[in-house]
């Protein structure tokens, strides 16, 4: 017999299931992560987005700008309601402004459903590049709203056009801005209804409180 035999002493063989074990709990750990991270994401890239217009979003705004310049677009109002029993509608199809000048739009929503329901709308511009410039200063978008069976509400939009948007070539000679709508279910409430025979919708009622504030 050697003597590295003798020096040398029998190492155990190492347990398939106890590695098996480990990997599957490294596995899972990673994953719960990416899922995690995923999630995480989506708060991040819609702050990131309103801050810089990214991909036509439109930023939020402190106050109006003190310039109005002698210039005037044309913006247009798109509504859409995805999965929810709603009808939403924009009180005008498009509004003349000045750039840097404020405007006020209104828009209607309707619950043709049987029992409340809570939606939630997310917005863009068309072109994108005008979403860096497309400022609002009071809107329902990105805030809960919840509607009573048969009931419509009238929501305020204050916004305006910054007075920069003359001033970037990708912007400067575009006269028309589109700004779209598009109500989804909340979180909160997302298992829809299926829609009933509502009764007819009581008066528009104005926007009020913290539904008014919802930037």
């Amino acid at each position: 017999m050697s003597s590295t035999d003798l020096s040398e002493p029998l190492r155990p063989a190492p347990d398939p299931a106890r590695r098996n074990l480990r990997l599957g709990l490294i596995c899972t750990g990673v994953f719960v992560g990416m899922i995690g991270l995923a999630y995480a994401s989506v708060p991040l890239y819609r702050a990131f987005c309103q801050v810089t217009g990214f991909g036509g979003t439109v930023s939020q705004a402190e106050a109006a700008p003190t310039q109005v310049l002698d210039k005037t677009l044309n913006i247009r109002f798109d509504t859409n309601v995805r999965t929810l029993p709603w009808t939403f509608r924009s009180e005008h199809v498009a509004q003349k402004l000045k750039i840097g000048e404020t405007g006020l739009a209104f828009f209607e929503v309707t619950n043709n459903g049987a029992t409340p329901m809570t939606g939630r709308a997310v917005y863009n511009v068309v072109p994108e590049a005008a979403g860096a410039y497309f400022r609002k200063l009071e809107c329902f978008c990105f805030s809960d709203q919840t509607i009573g069976p048969g009931e419509t509400i009238k929501f305020p939009m204050v916004y305006f056009v910054d007075p920069e948007y003359a001033d970037d070539f990708e912007t400067r000679n575009k006269a028309e801005i589109t700004l779209s709508y598009t109500f989804y279910p909340s979180d909160e409430d997302a298992a829809v209804q299926p829609v009933a025979h509502a009764p007819a919708a009581t008066a528009a009622s104005p926007l009020g409180g913290s539904q008014g504030a919802g930037l």
